[in-house]
């Protein structure tokens, strides 16, 4: 009856509350994940990255290669020793924004020395759209200050300040339309012209570095053009070392550079600690869902006994900070406390009584007088301790001799 009574008022079995409490747990963990490493995405929806879809960002580019060469080109997400992707032999292209890190900028131009690369330089200045996420609004052209800013970290170069007036491009055998504000750079020898003496694709002399000055060719706002699509593709064969060996950096953005004490925890080398911790927490509770042994009985809050009421006593004493002031009364009551027991004359008292305690002790002249006037007179309790048991001991011997 007892059994089934019980049974009867546990709304849940065992097993359904270990598979709740599991599937909380697995729960947890995913949200962990994707709160610690959901910034690395969402931070870089708008703006000249590989993930966003505005109009001077790169995702149709990222889409256009997936499309032509059947996977998604990879992303560099922050590597920085020599060994990282950044130091491969892919095609690396490498956006740039006016909000970019120029620090990551000069990490990649070194560890990228003599492999071919391409940077894009920064051209518009826009917002985001509200009402429409990952969207952007077109302010202004950037001025050419920030560009060759940017510009003079790669090349021994600087934008041209004439107005083009060329209004077709030729890309790889393909007439493109002009861009609106075309930026170019003076080259005797461009890859991609724009008249004569003025490149917007151009080579350095000592490095596989190329620079397209005019984003407009290749990002989101140019590419919703068909033959600007095309020739998109065309210019990325033309550079790259591999058909399809092409690579994003994330790097410039702030993707994976930015460590947190979350990604710590779930990275290598602090994955192994993280996961030691999590298996020694497992085992804890499931060594707790188990007692071991009998079930500890309460003591009481106040003991019995006359030990319990002076270790009570001597605990308040010691809170109120009275303990050091024990010395003088202790030797009072150890004095009387003496001559009651070894038959001091009636009514002798102070000094008196010192004299009559010290003509008990043959062995030893004024030995209760010492010792009473050394309990008396301490002023610690490692002093008074050592006082009040010779006090006490020299009592328990007169006591000893007399029986």
């Amino acid at each position: 009856m007892s059994a089934a009574t019980e049974a009867a008022q546990e709304p849940f079995s065992r097993r359904t509350l270990f598979w709740g409490i599991f599937a909380s747990l697995l729960a947890a963990a995913g949200f962990f994940l994707l709160s610690t490493y959901a910034p690395d995405f969402r931070a870089h929806e708008g703006g000249a990255t590989p993930f966003s879809k505005g109009g001077t960002g790169y995702a149709g580019l990222v889409e256009w290669l997936k499309l032509s060469n059947g996977q998604a080109p990879p992303m560099e997400r922050g590597e920085k020793d020599v060994a990282s992707p950044l130091a491969s032999t892919f095609l690396l292209i490498v956006t740039i924004a006016p909000d970019s890190d120029p620090a990551a900028l000069d990490r990649i131009i070194k560890l990228r020395s003599g492999k071919d690369t391409l940077f894009v330089l920064p051209k518009w200045q826009t917002a985001p759209l509200f009402g429409h996420e990952g969207w952007e609004t077109k302010i202004e052209r950037l001025p050419d200050a920030v560009v060759n800013d940017w510009l003079g970290r790669i090349a021994k170069a600087r934008l041209g300040e004439a107005t083009n007036t060329v209004s077709q491009i030729n890309i790889a055998g393909r007439m493109v339309t002009a861009p609106d504000e075309l930026q170019w750079v003076a080259d005797d020898h461009p890859l991609i012209a724009a008249g004569e003496g003025r490149a917007i694709l151009t080579e350095l002399d000592n490095e596989p570095f190329y620079i397209l000055t005019d984003p407009d060719f290749i990002n989101n706002a140019g590419l919703k053009e068909e033959q600007t699509a095309a020739a998109a593709l065309d210019m990325i064969a033309m550079l790259e070392p591999a058909k399809g060996a092409v690579m994003f950096d994330l790097t410039l953005h702030g993707v994976g550079q930015k460590y947190d004490l979350a990604k710590l925890l779930v990275e290598p080398p602090f994955l192994a600690l993280t996961l030691s911790v999590l298996v020694a927490a497992a085992l804890a509770f499931l060594h707790g869902l188990g007692r071991f042994g009998p079930p500890r009985a309460e003591g009481r809050a106040i003991a019995f006994g006359k030990r319990a009421l002076v270790d009570t006593t001597a605990m308040l004493l010691k809170r109120a900070g009275r303990l050091e002031e024990l010395g003088d009364r202790y030797a009072t009551l150890a004095r009387q406390r003496a001559g009651a027991l070894l038959g001091a004359p009636h009514g002798l008292q102070g000094e008196a009584l010192d004299r009559w305690l010290d003509s008990r002790d043959r062995g030893e002249a004024h030995g209760f007088t010492r010792r009473f006037k050394a309990t008396n007179e301490s002023n610690n309790l490692a002093v008074m301790h050592e006082a009040a048991q010779q006090l006490h001991d020299w009592t328990a011997r007169r006591l000893g001799e007399r029986r």
